[in-house]
């Protein structure tokens, strides 16, 4: 026999049949006609090439052939009505699920330590995974889910195939040692001559291109860049005790503030904004779990853009 010939209707005919005993009781249970009800009993006794139910008395006797089938199908409907045909659900004290996000060490500074605190609380067991990569690596990750979300600044993924949602808005800091040779003289607002001339650092998180670059090229200015750094937390030993200044996110000014002196030097235009955002790929849209872990960086990290 064929699977691809079985209508799963009639299993569930079958399976009420043999629990019912009659007809009458069966169309009641499934909710048709009497005359379907009949009708679906002609088309199992073909399918089985057995008459299944016949007239005993006051009921409808299940045969040899019906009682060795009845444990099995049983087994068949109640499997696809409590799981299959269950909604998915996703229990986030129980779960035991890892979740792999794609944020630059910015991210992990910023956004997973409030995360932890509350999975610490409401999902004990959840664990999280972070990675950095290019942005244009990222839409692979998601796609073949390599990873689950991604968290910061990605422009690559605004495209079909992808949804998002919006974070905060935020800008960009300049920052340098509080107490760099010449502070004493120097001033707290920099003249655009005076910030071209610094000797700059520049943090490219496994290369990846902030919008401020891009915004100093498209104006044609141009830095003078005297160390490029792989990594935000580097500034914390760089900086000390050097002339070097550094033009970076403020949420990473914000971080390296809590463990070294820097002053913020107010820069001479107007910086670009970042839009930070999460994004999923729609394969995810439904997934009971992503859209707990979507909620709760939403809930945890979300800023009024104000």
């Amino acid at each position: 026999m064929d699977i691809r010939q079985i209508d799963l209707n009639l299993l569930v005919i079958f399976d009420t049949m043999a629990k019912h005993r009659s007809v009458i009781r069966t169309a009641e249970a499934v909710g048709l006609s009497q005359p379907a009800t009949s009708a679906a009993l002609a088309r199992l006794r073909t399918l089985f090439a057995d008459p299944l139910f016949v007239r005993g008395g006051t009921e409808m006797q299940p045969t040899p052939r019906a009682l060795a089938l009845a444990p099995a199908i049983h087994r068949v409907v109640e499997t696809i009505s409590l799981e299959v045909l269950q909604p998915a659900a996703f229990d986030p004290a129980l779960a035991e699920r890892s979740f792999t996000i794609l944020t630059p060490d910015i991210g992990e500074i910023s956004f997973i330590p409030g995360v932890l605190r509350h999975l610490r609380q409401a999902a004990p067991q959840v664990r999280l995974r972070a990675l950095s990569m290019p942005r244009k690596a990222a839409a692979e990750a998601l796609e073949s889910g390599q990873a689950e979300l991604a968290v910061g600044f990605f422009p690559d993924l605004q495209k079909a195939g992808f949804f998002q949602q919006s974070l905060f808005r935020t800008s960009y800091t300049c920052i340098a040692c509080a107490k760099r040779p010449g502070n004493g003289s120097s001033p707290t607002r920099l003249s655009l001559k005076q910030f071209l001339a610094a000797r700059h650092i520049v943090v490219r998180p496994q290369g990846r291109e902030h919008a401020f670059d891009r915004w100093l090229e498209d104006k044609g200015h141009q830095r003078q860049v005297t160390l490029e750094l792989s990594h935000f937390m580097s500034l914390l030993a760089i900086l000390p005790g050097s002339d070097l200044i550094a033009t970076v996110p403020d949420d990473i000014a914000a971080a390296v503030a809590r463990y070294i002196k820097v002053s913020r030097l107010e820069l001479p235009f107007k910086p670009p904004v970042i839009e930070v955002q999460q994004y999923w790929h729609r394969r995810l849209q439904h997934d009971p779990g992503n859209r707990w872990l979507r909620g709760v960086f939403y809930a945890v990290n979300r800023r009024d853009s104000s």
